[in-house]
């Protein structure tokens, strides 16, 4: 049986309704975070790769594939290629007038993505919500947001493992004037907070949110304000790294429960 891939059912979604923004921006939130194969004309040699190009009628394209097989039945033959996320691709490309060919003949994703929309969506990844800087007066329960976005975070954060223990949804009242919402995460490491900043960017950007709808702030788990984020936040727990299990091996005869064997 053929493996339907989340880049098929985006493409399937984004395909059955052409005039829903939300639709076309999953497929490229899905485009984005996919491990994709991209076809070389040679090995990769000291980190460097010469991506196959093709001309076609729309422009200059490169391969992908978002599984090897797929790739393999396209070239009907042995080729090298390299394993890249989608964002990655996309800032390799940005800028250069290449565009993105995307399971073409070999799955019903199959697509020819235009430079213009490489460099779409290199900019878009690169959006961030504001580092929240202001005093804030009140804290109080998340209101008003769509399920979409609400999704969008849950699946975000659940590939952030390590990067921080947890985060809350809020909404709040600042100091100076103004309200909005805040997502606060929890014991993030000084180097993950970039990383956490963008994820959170691209939930809003993905979901069709007006970016100023959200800002981020990092707490410690000690501060009194992560206490008043648990009271009445949406909370989100985020994966953490298993601890090394150590091999203790027990010695014959140590344990009451399991007796030697005799022989």
């Amino acid at each position: 049986m053929t493996e339907t891939t989340a880049l098929d059912s985006a493409h399937a979604a984004m395909t059955a309704a052409p005039d829903d923004d939300g639709a076309r921006l999953r497929f490229y939130e899905r485009l984005a975070d996919s491990e994709l194969f991209l076809m070389l004309t040679k090995e990769a040699e000291d980190g460097n790769i010469s991506p196959e190009m093709f001309e076609l009628a729309d422009g200059t394209f490169v391969l992908l594939f978002d599984r090897e097989e797929r790739l393999a039945q396209f070239a009907d033959r042995v080729v090298p290629y390299a394993a890249l996320s989608g964002r990655v691709v996309a800032q390799m490309l940005a800028g250069q007038g290449i565009g993105l060919g995307l399971n073409l003949e070999v799955a019903p994703s199959s697509i020819l993505i235009p430079a213009e929309a490489v460099s779409w969506l290199h900019q878009t990844l690169e959006h961030r919500p504001d580092q929240v800087e202001a005093a804030i007066s009140e804290i109080l329960p998340p209101a008003g947001l769509p399920e979409v976005l609400l999704t969008a975070l849950d699946s975000k954060l659940a590939t952030a493992t390590g990067l921080a223990v947890s985060a809350y949804l809020v909404s709040v009242r600042y100091a100076g004037g103004g309200q909005g919402h805040l997502l606060g995460f929890v014991d993030a490491t000084e180097a993950a907070q970039s990383a956490l900043a963008k994820a959170a960017g691209e939930a809003l950007t993905f979901s069709g949110i007006e970016a100023g709808a959200m800002d981020v702030g990092f707490f410690a788990s000690t501060d009194a304000m992560t206490a008043k984020l648990d009271k009445v936040g949406l909370r989100f727990d985020l994966p953490q790294p298993e601890e090394p299990k150590l091999y203790q091996p027990e010695i014959p005869g140590s344990n009451p429960d399991k007796p030697p064997l005799l022989k």
